[in-house]
């Protein structure tokens, strides 16, 4: 097999190879039940997401106690437009945040910090987005995949002495994984840590460093090479940003999130104690990975707090706005829209209050359920927005310090689109999601049958595989013919007197996830081993396993609102609005599982790649400037000015 191309300080590797890296970071154990993981193997298991779990009071009542104030600090204290304005977010803010312990949101109080939930750390993020999501990005970036949280899970406890109580009040913390030409393919990590004595030394580049521009502490993704006495492997390390050798070569500028601190980051002969080293050698993927299973809840939390300012504004320019002589929220054209974004609101704050609840309780595995709340949150987000964007019309597109220049009200909404944009990226594209996820859902298959598939096993691994197979699905599989949402009267709690039915959606969410399992069945038994190539069908399997989460979510938290507080009649509207809307959106993944142009477009590419239609892009100039597509990132000392900026 052909190696990838690879300068000379890259490890070479093969596809395969980079396929087992992978495999071995993800956890393999499923030690606790998980909704999402029965939902793909076809078992509606709504008894663990039903009745919808609770914070404790305490939990609650320090977590509004931190919101008020945070509220009060975001109105007073923010200025979003001069962030926007100035590409930076003041140091006063920043220090404000600081004063009030919004870096220690996730940290022990024992180490000085707030101790709150993940519900709560959730609501404050969505507070926090709303007022400035650059200002979101710094806190999420710091707590969710920064220092703290695998110090938290894989950190001694010397680690945890001697670097929590900085990260809670004082010191900000950048996580960096990625480099000019690593992406989400870590196996062609470039970066080195070289054991010397009681140290590593660390050389290399890595971008896209969020936070890295104003960080005091990195932690820092290298390879280690393997000798005696070191297993080597990729392997995390706690970096002090002022360290001998440390250079922050670039601040990067994107469309959206203007005031965030990202940058370009070199390491020449950095020496790092390997009393800093978080985990064994070689744990740095799987320290990674494990961080994100709950780390990703930050974006769909952001992506709540985006979806209400859509609503909010949606709702009062359309009341005023006046066309053909009404409203233009009575037009049914612009209607629907108002109905998209008010029903996607609910839901999606229903996943992230569902997912993380469960975090919070740790009884089950929600690796599934936080890669679903970020795919689905990043996606549906954005199209709220753009919706926002055409119901503004003209003002959308316009600059909010446009309008207020001609005195109109400065919305920006446009701003909003474009820094929506990049969660679609960050922490996982979207691409990347549908593969990490359908990897986990056929996890099972995988299990019992892979190495049915696996080119590597021996006749005799074979046989052993097909006869494990045979008895699984000879289990399994007939229970996908029928189940309870064939019963007319079944899931009845979910339609109480006085309120709109939702039983029949969650009976189509059960129907729909035994089909869904049928579905993947068939295409493991079409393509076996090329079922990983598969990735238009495996993105449609996943995407379809999203709205049944979402929908399931939905109804168990119309119905908790039903039960506690006022507004349960609207909740369980706004839940059948948007079940009703996803089960269009399912029925056409469902068609489009086996009714695609994935076979065409995969030969478009062909020839698009191989030069058969470059008369096509005749009649145009092109503007981008000179340089290499990829920027060289060979070690060696730095010969640009250190960026590096401290928060004073």
């Amino acid at each position: 097999m052909s190696l990838l191309s690879a300068t000379p300080h890259q490890p070479a590797v093969s596809e395969r190879e980079a396929r087992q890296v992978a495999e071995a970071a993800r956890e393999q154990d499923w030690r606790k039940p998980s909704f999402a993981k029965e939902l793909f193997l076809g078992r509606f298991r709504l008894d663990l997401i039903h009745p919808h779990p609770l914070p404790p009071d305490e939990d609650a009542q320090r977590g509004e106690q931190f919101l008020a104030k945070l509220r009060d600090f975001c109105e007073t204290r923010v200025d979003s437009a001069r962030i926007e304005r100035e590409a930076r977010i003041p140091d006063e803010v920043i220090n404000g945040l600081k004063e009030l312990g919004a870096l220690g949101m996730k940290i022990d109080t024992k180490y000085g910090g707030l101790g709150l939930t993940q519900v709560y750390y959730n609501k404050a993020l969505a507070l926090v987005g709303s007022a400035n999501p650059a200002l979101g990005a710094l806190l999420s970036a710091h707590q969710s995949i920064g220092v703290p949280q695998p110090l938290k899970i894989f950190g001694t406890q010397e680690q945890k002495d001697a670097f929590l109580p900085r990260l809670a009040r004082t010191d900000i913390s950048a996580f960096l994984l990625t480099e000019p030409d690593v992406g989400s393919d870590p196996a062609r990590l470039a970066t080195s840590a070289v054991p010397d004595g009681d140290d590593y030394v660390l050389d290399g580049v890595k971008l896209w460093t969020t936070n890295g521009v104003v960080a005091d502490l990195l932690v820092v993704m290298a390879r280690v090479p393997k000798s005696e006495g070191h297993k080597g492997g990729i392997t995390a390390f706690v970096v002090e940003a002022a360290s001998e050798g440390v250079t922050v070569e670039n601040r990067n500028a994107f469309m959206g999130l203007r005031g965030l601190e990202n940058g370009v980051t070199r390491f020449h002969r950095v020496r790092v104690p390997a009393a800093n080293r978080i985990g064994a050698e070689g744990a740095g993927l799987k320290i990674a990975l494990t961080t994100l299973n709950t780390g990703r809840l930050s974006l769909p939390a952001m992506c709540v707090g985006a979806g209400k300012w859509c609503l909010k504004i949606a709702r009062e320019w359309s009341s005023v706005r006046e066309q053909w002589g009404k409203p233009v929220a009575h037009h049914e054209a612009v209607g629907a829209k108002i109905s998209f974004i008010a029903a996607t609101t609910f839901a999606l704050e229903a996943v992230l209050d569902l997912s993380s609840q469960m975090a919070d309780e740790d009884r089950n595995d929600i690796r599934i359920e936080a890669a679903l709340a970020k795919l689905f949150g990043s996606e549906m987000a954005w199209l709220m927005a753009d919706e926002l964007v055409q119901i503004r019309g003209g003002r959308g597109f316009e600059t909010a310090d446009s309008l207020a220049a001609r005195g109109e009200r400065a919305v920006p909404a446009e701003q909003v689109l474009r820094d929506l944009r990049i969660n679609r990226i960050f922490e996982g594209s979207t691409e990347i999601m549908h593969l990490l996820i359908a990897r986990e859902a056929v996890d099972a298959h995988l299990s019992v049958a892979g190495d049915l598939i696996d080119p590597d096993k021996s006749l005799a691994d074979k046989a052993k595989a097909g006869a494990n197979a045979g008895v699984f699905y000879a289990k399994w599989f007939p229970k996908l013919v029928a189940g309870p949402g064939q019963l007319p009267r079944a899931y009845s709690d979910f339609h109480p007197a006085g309120h709109v039915d939702l039983s029949g959606h969650l009976r189509y969410v059960e129907r729909s996830a035994r089909k869904l399992a049928r579905s993947t069945f068939y295409a493991m038994s079409r393509w076996q081993g090329r079922m990983e190539t598969k990735q238009g069908f495996l993105g449609r399997i996943v995407d379809i396993g999203a709205e049944l989460f979402a929908m399931s979510a939905v109804c168990v938290r119309a119905e908790l609102l039903r039960t506690t507080e006022a507004h349960g009649r609207e909740a369980y509207q706004l839940a059948d609005a948007f079940c009703g809307q996803s089960r269009i959106r399912v029925e056409e993944l469902f068609g489009r599982l086996w009714s695609n142009t994935d076979d065409v477009d995969h030969k478009v590419v062909k020839g698009v790649l191989g030069g058969a239609y470059t008369w096509l892009e005749d009649g145009i100039v092109d503007p981008s400037g000179d340089g290499p597509w990829i920027a060289d990132a060979t070690p060696g000392a730095s010969r640009k000015e250190n960026v590096h900026r401290p928060i004073s």
